[in-house]
């Protein structure tokens, strides 16, 4: 067998005249698309035209991965579009001569194929992946403002048709190796890699001068073109459900549908150079430097432990306890179960904790209906929860999550019955919103292994869980609970003790202010479509019916005692008042009562609608405000609160705040999160503009100090 090494593209050629050649860049732990990559697979496709004697090509990879995409260290550096353009041109070139060639190319995917990884397997003549349960395949470019740029939006529309492309593309849907064969994208699946390789030859014999189908004469393509009839329904209606999503706050979206529209209508090259300009329209976009920024290199570092403590060795959670089997501890016993863990579920009757686990039941058969579980699965993950009533069921384990009404009396009780079961070293954490968590652990006899984590709801849908230290928290309680985060499989971000925390502090300034706009005689419909304008998941009013108003009035009932106990005043918010009306005269609490700023009818299917008697309770001003000013209102008060929770220490990391804010509250993604939002706007700019806001609505938009601070320093936010 012939071989050349070093490389990063290891080349061996067998007896057969087949050549493998493995992608293994060294000093890497995962294949990345860069000129590290490329230019030694330039040089063997060179060796591969000019040898007569190869028969056929297997592209496999020598990583656990095969490979993840193109290097976004490059991508994130580039600030002109005809750079972005020469880029994406360069990998495409390299692509068509892999595939015209005049052999036969194999793809053996050993493992995860995403963006780049993905388009480079769609550039051989097969593709045959290992049925491993945790590979993944897909384009999911649009998740960081970008779109695939190696020819993606060109092949796989061509391979399995527009209508079955487009979402895959649009939504960056990850798929598992038996989805991707089911949807036509990869060709056949292997048991281990010996049997990988073994079809790869096999098929290489069988088809000794394989063309692209792109490239036969005789193409057409699965589905029809872009001016097929049978495409114009959808291509009428695809711009405005995108938009009807996306609202235009992302570019990638229309630019995806651009590249696949007039993709469509050429032929394949001149396809691929529209989508290298669209490309690099993308590359260039704010918006791709927000979300790349934020929800790439912050995120890893966050997941590379950034917060958690130092020289502590990591552990995991065996026996967990959750106190309290509502739905947001029936999740949490949920998600802990998924994850392999033996969990005790506890309330206050055997039958309440039962109807906790029938919740983890649902979800599961949900998941069988999705064929994302097997019935053995279902009865593996139930037979690790235990519901009961009693406390002594709580021996043995290693951490106890609380999880009851947010009253200090209950959690205070619940706090010492628990306790009185654990050992010296287990951990109690407090899954609270809003009480601080050092007054929480006055109630433990061990302080310094008192926690607060801090679920959003649904939990088996959120990924975020916010760590709160309290001032009694030892460093190696956080480390714990920072793990068990991890092995649940959310992102954890840690913060310092104090009202609302970060998280419930900074998000309820949203829903306040829409409320406070209402108040004010602000329609209620364009309140609800500047939050979704400025990229919020769902406008202020809807999002207040989801907490419960009843909720967020309980909440200001013990805040004000808080304040008064301590001999403070509180200065109050416009929206109080708001609350008060639509709960205690109105007797309007929220979603839960099916009666809230909407309606809920109660027929399935019906669609929730503002509910009519607002315009009598809150008359409309004869002078409605323009929609950039409700935008920036909502945007504001946000932002600034954020940095006000940065500057007193409450959230400690730039990254901990801005991946807090999206994953938290869904604080619009494109801006790459609440800090991001100023560093993009403008430090000074931003605080101008708060203090025209000021002047108008009160001091609630009072810059915050660092914000003045900064502006006259011409520094920004850096994670």
């Amino acid at each position: 067998m012939e071989a050349t090494n070093p490389s990063a593209v290891r080349f061996e050629k067998d007896a057969d005249g087949i050549v493998t050649l493995t992608l293994d860049m060294p000093g890497r732990s995962m294949n990345v698309l860069n000129e590290a990559l490329s230019a030694p697979l330039g040089d063997a496709i060179a060796r591969i035209e000019q040898d007569a004697t190869i028969k056929g090509v297997i592209v496999s990879s020598g990583k656990k991965e095969f490979l993840a995409g193109a290097d976004i260290d490059k991508v994130y550096a580039m600030t002109q579009a005809e750079e972005a353009y020469a880029l994406a041109e360069t990998f495409k070139a390299l692509l068509r001569r892999l595939e015209t060639c005049g052999r036969p190319v194999v793809a053996a995917l050993n493992g995860t194929a995403l963006g780049g990884g993905l388009e480079l397997a769609l550039g051989c003549h097969w593709r045959i992946a290992i049925d491993d349960p945790k590979a993944k395949f897909g384009l999911p470019e649009v998740k960081l403002g970008l779109l695939p740029g190696g020819g993606g939006t060109q092949r796989l529309p061509r391979l399995i048709g527009i209508q079955a492309a487009l979402p895959l593309m649009l939504e960056g849907k990850e798929l598992k190796a038996a989805q991707a064969r089911q949807q036509g994208i990869v060709n056949e699946l292997a048991s281990d890699r010996d049997d990988m390789m073994a079809k790869a030859r096999a098929w290489i014999a069988a088809n000794p001068k394989p063309v692209q189908p792109w490239d036969d004469k005789k193409f057409k393509w699965p589905g029809g073109d872009s001016k097929s009839p049978a495409n114009g329904q959808m291509w009428a209606i695809a711009p405005s459900l995108a938009n009807a999503k996306s609202w235009g706050n992302y570019p990638a979206v229309a630019n995806i549908l651009s590249c696949v529209f007039e993709g469509g209508i050429v032929d394949f090259d001149t396809g691929c150079r529209i989508e290298s300009r669209y490309f690099a329209n993308c590359v260039v976009s704010p918006v791709s430097k927000n979300m790349i920024g934020t929800l790439w290199f912050q995120l890893g570092s966050i997941n590379k432990g950034r917060s958690r403590p130092d020289g502590i060795e990591r552990g995991k959670v065996q026996k967990l306890g959750v106190l309290g089997a509502g739905m947001m501890g029936a999740g949490i016993a949920h998600v802990s179960a998924q994850a392999g863990i033996e969990v005790v579920l506890l309330d206050t009757s055997l039958d309440n904790a039962e109807r906790g686990k029938a919740y983890s039941a649902g979800l599961l058969d949900q998941a069988i209906k999705k064929g994302r579980l097997t019935a053995q699965g279902k009865d593996e993950r139930l037979a690790r929860i235990k519901p009961t009533a009693a406390y002594e069921d709580l021996q043995g384990c290693d951490l106890v999550i609380e999880a009851v009404f947010e009253d200090r009396a209950i959690k205070a009780e619940v706090t010492r019955q628990a306790e009185a079961q654990l050992t010296k070293k287990a951990i109690f954490a407090s899954n609270t919103s809003t009480l601080p968590i050092t007054g929480l652990a006055q109630a433990s006899a061990r302080p310094q292994h008192f926690i607060g984590l801090h679920f959003f709801s649904p939990v088996d849908k959120m990924p975020l869980v916010e760590i709160i230290k309290g001032k009694k928290t030892s460093p190696e309680t956080l480390a714990r609970a920072f793990d068990y985060v991890q092995q649940i499989g959310k992102t954890p971000i840690v913060v310092n003790d104090a009202r609302g925390f970060y998280t419930s502090r900074v998000f309820a300034t949203y829903v306040m202010e829409g409320l406070a706009l209402l108040q004010e005689g602000a329609h209620p419909r364009s309140i609800e479509v500047a939050g979704l304008q400025a990229g919020m998941p769902v406008g202020p009013l809807a999002l207040q019916d989801e907490v419960s108003l009843s909720l967020s009035l309980h909440i200001l009932e013990q805040t004000r005692k808080d304040f008064e106990a301590d001999g403070k005043t509180y200065a109050g918010h416009p929206a109080d008042a708001v609350i008060e009306k639509m709960v205690r005269t109105l007797d309007r609490p929220g979603k839960k009562a099916g009666r809230g700023f909407y309606d809920y009818p109660a027929a399935a299917g019906g669609q929730k609608q503002l509910w009519p008697g607002l315009a009598a309770q809150f008359p409309l001003a004869a002078a409605q405000p323009a929609q950039a000013e409700l935008i920036d209102r909502l945007m504001f008060a946000q932002a600034n609160e954020a940095a006000k929770c940065y500057e007193e220490g409450v959230v400690e990391s730039v990254a901990d705040a801005n991946i807090g804010s999206i994953f938290g509250w869904g604080f619009a993604p494109q801006q790459g999160g609440a800090l991001q939002f100023i560093n993009a706007y403008g430090v000074a700019r931003f605080v101008k503009r708060s203090r025209e806001l000021e002047k108008r609505y009160g001091a609630r938009f009072k810059p915050a100090r660092l914000l003045v601070k900064m502006a006259k320093d011409g520094s920004r936010f850096d994670a």
